[in-house]
């Protein structure tokens, strides 16, 4: 049997710094320097951080699962994402980091607020490499770790919060399936990132 891991794969070093410099803006932002906000924002779109993201996502991926041991699944528990309410619950339990690879996550609303306030830096486009590329691979999402496929359900004990690569990387795959070690058994990593969540708190 082979050795589980704790994520399909690790953040490279770049998603961290990345992080630092989206966290730097979020300060000058509270500060009013609009022209630091800009280019900390510039700087975070980094290439690197883009391949890491790519090589995750896609039909492509050496990395994302590839065989389901039941090849006709039947959905079981109609699947549905968790309500606002519940998100808040679940980034209180885990932090904004997420469960399996531990990078920092940052939600949607967080990520529209800089694009409304900086249109000019064209954060989001229709396709992936239209998209910021810290924001991209940052993006927050929710996990059901047992998969609605095979009868996972959509309470709290089954969600995990996760980042876009991961969860889109997973897909509806079970853990066993992906070789994956169940991320609930790891406590979950709490420290001084709020997934910039400070700007909603002084928004006008």
């Amino acid at each position: 049997m082979s050795q589980l891991r704790t994520c399909l794969r690790l953040p490279v070093p770049e998603i961290q710094v990345a992080a630092s410099l989206l966290d730097e803006a979020a300060t000058a932002h509270l500060n009013g320097d609009r022209a630091r906000v800009r280019d900390l924002i510039a700087a975070a779109n980094m290439p690197a951080v883009r391949d890491w993201t790519e090589s995750l996502w896609g039909a492509k991926s050496p990395y994302a699962p590839k065989f389901r041991k039941d090849a006709a699944r039947q959905v079981k528990v109609k699947e549905r994402m968790p309500s606002p309410f519940m998100q808040s619950q679940l980034h209180k339990r885990d932090g904004y980091r997420c469960r399996y690879c531990g990078a920092p996550v940052i939600r949607k609303v967080i990520r529209e607020f800089f694009r409304r306030r900086y249109p000019e830096l064209n954060l989001w486009g229709r396709r992936n490499l239209e998209q910021h590329a810290a924001f991209q691979a940052l993006w927050a999402q929710y996990d059901h770790v047992v998969p609605h496929s095979v009868g996972g359900a959509n309470d709290m004990d089954n969600l995990v919060v996760t980042c876009a690569p991961c969860n889109f990387a997973k897909m509806d795959f079970t853990l066993e399936e992906a070789a994956l070690e169940d991320p609930r058994r790891r406590a979950p990593a709490h420290d001084c990132w709020d997934g910039l969540e400070r700007v909603l708190a002084h928004a006008t």
